[in-house]
This record gives C-alpha cells, sequence and structure tokens, in this order.
C-alpha cells in the first residue's frame, strides 16, 4: 500500500506567514508536530532500519587534520538518502513536503533563489558522548544556503540525553538551543550567519539533514570545483525530485 498523508496545515501559510518572516528576522526557526505521528513513526522505522542493516558510515571531514581525532570533532554515522530507495517511501514523502515549503519560502528571500537540493543525509550519534563540535554548513560559498533538519527522537529529555542543537547566531550574543525532539521541524541559513554544534548524546539520536542551494552562488561553485578536481555536479531541478549527485568526469 503507499503511504499517504493529509497535511493538516497550510503550506503556504505557513511558508510565507511563518517560516519566511521567522528566517528573515531570527535567521532560523523550527514547527513541531510536522508530519504527525504515523508518518513520523514510519519515517523512524526507516532509519533504524538503515541503521541496523549497516548502511550508516562515519561522517566525513573536509581537509586534512593532522594530530586531531576526528571522533573529537564529529561522531556520527550517516547514509545519503534520495528516499527512493526501497523501503525509504515515508522519508522520501517527508522530504517532498520540506521541498514545497522551501519553494514557496524561496521567493520572498531576496538572493536566496532555489532550484536544487541535496540526498537526505540520515544521521545517527550513537549515544556514546559523540557530537559534533561548532561549524559552519557552508563557509566557503558552496551553494548551500537553507539547512532543514527533521529529528526522529521520541521521549527525548535534553537535561539526561544531551544532543542539542546550539546555534550561535551572527551578531547576537543570544545562543539558541534546539532539543532534536520527535516530528520537529528545523529551519536556518547554512552560510556563516550560523554557526552552531551538536552536544554530547546520550541516546541514539536519529535525524535527516537536508541541504537547499542558491541558484547562482551554486553555478559558481560549480565551475570552480570542476576547474579545481574534474569533477562535475548533475542535478535534477526543483521541481522533480531536486537532488544533486557528484560524479567523476572520466
Amino acid at each position: 500500500m503507499p503511504l499517504k498523508h493529509r497535511l493538516a496545515m497550510d503550506l503556504e501559510k505557513l511558508a510565507l506567514e511563518f517560516i519566511t518572516p521567522q528566517l528573515l528576522s531570527a535567521g532560523f526557526c523550527y514547527l513541531d508536530h510536522f508530519m504527525g505521528e504515523e508518518v513520523g513513526d514510519r519515517v523512524l522505522d526507516q532509519v533504524r532500519r538503515l541503521h541496523q542493516d549497516g548502511e550508516l558510515k562515519d561522517g566525513q571531514l573536509a581537509g586534512r587534520l593532522r594530530g586531531v581525532s576526528k571522533r573529537h570533532l564529529r561522531g556520527d554515522k550517516i547514509a545519503w538518502i534520495a528516499g527512493t530507495e526501497d523501503r525509504c517511501e515515508a522519508i522520501g514523502l517527508v522530504l517532498s513536503v520540506i521541498d514545497q515549503l522551501v519553494v514557496l519560502c524561496s521567493s520572498r528571500l531576496g538572493q536566496c533563489y532555489v532550484t536544487q537540493r541535496s540526498k537526505a543525509m540520515v544521521a545517527c550519534y550513537p549515544g556514546n558522548g559523540a557530537g559534533y563540535v561548532r561549524h559552519v554548513d557552508n563557509p566557503t560559498g558552496d551553494g548551500r544556503c537553507i539547512t532543514c533538519i527533521y529529528y526522529l527522537n521520541k521521549d527525548w529529555d535534553a537535561q539526561v540525553h544531551g544532543g542539542i542543537l546550539r546555534i550561535f547566531p551572527e551578531g547576537s550574543a543570544c545562543i539558541a538551543d534546539i532539543e532534536p525532539l520527535f516530528d520537529r521541524l528545523l529551519f536556518f541559513w547554512s552560510d556563516r550567519r550560523n554557526p552552531h554544534e551538536v552536544q554530547p548524546s546520550y541516546s541514539t539520536r536519529y535525524a535527516l539533514t537536508v541541504w537547499y542551494f542558491n541558484a547562482q552562488e551554486r553555478a559558481a561553485a560549480k565551475k570552480r570545483f570542476k576547474n579545481l578536481s574534474g569533477k562535475v555536479c548533475v542535478y535534477i531541478s526543483v521541481s522533480s525530485v531536486m537532488h544533486i549527485v557528484t560524479r567523476h568526469v572520466h
């Protein structure tokens, strides 16, 4: 049976009256009870299966850091999922709804004209105190403009389990602590406006992350990366599946 879901929310109203104003004023926002428990449970089951089947591998760090343990910087295990794979239909459904929201927002976000996004990064912190040190998703102009994270952690108590995503908004003395609660969807700018960290997790912590690309910046980055590394990027448009795949040119 195909998975079906009827959204209780008005996506256009949500995008234009809540998400867009919050991104423009604060640089981040989140929604609770996003897909509902039934769909959230299906997504969680599919993510757990990927984990149990050994599909999640150690997350990578850019560059070489001599004398520094990678696990002290980033302790998650990840897999890249399009949402079209066998037994990943619930993941695909969530991605399609996020896509709709971002497309609705993008026309009101100034220079942030979105036409592509990444695959979903399924991530697990295994509960051994691993986290991810303070970093910026896009410090070098690679095209990523909006980060979206969908959390999958039932009965999460940050006082006991840790795992908070802490954002350090640029130009503000305040910080934002986001608990990774089940069925919560978080949006924030991917660039230097939002340094952030994942604090140590003491229980298994799951999330899906997708990045949406500014078309102009991504085109410039693609040209730059091609010149440097001999790679090209192949895109599927935002109106279809909206994912990016990198392959070597032979």
